[in-house]
């Protein structure tokens, strides 16, 4: 059975860079894609970004287009999400989520 941990939250200030990363426990399939998903109080989740396991192909949200990159380590069994240029709408919890797993999610929040 696939577990999911997040880890490398925390507080920002606006422009800076912060990575996340997700430790996979189980078996990743190579069909499997991995999901980074963020939510804020009274808003639903929202996609953030994604890797298919077998062959790397990635997909963004609008909102983090060209500011965000998810990584696929096949070694250590993360996926890690690489997050530039950050603002404060960027402010969330951000989930990792295969299949209907999901971690327990780690808190960012951008702010002077």
């Amino acid at each position: 059975q696939v577990q999911l941990a997040e880890s490398g939250g925390g507080l920002v200030q606006p422009g800076d860079s912060l990575t996340l990363s997700c430790t996979i426990s189980g078996t990743i399939y190579s069909s499997d894609r991995v999901f980074w998903y963020r939510q804020t109080p009274g808003k639903e989740r929202e996609f953030v970004a994604s890797v298919k396991w077998r062959d790397n192909i990635k997909q963004y949200g609008d909102s983090v287009k060209g500011r965000f990159t998810i990584y696929r380590n096949a070694n250590k069994n993360t996926v890690d999400l690489e997050m530039n240029s950050l603002k404060p709408e960027d402010t969330a919890v951000y989930f990792c989520n295969v299949y209907s797993v999901w971690g327990q999610g780690t808190r960012v929040t951008v702010s002077q």
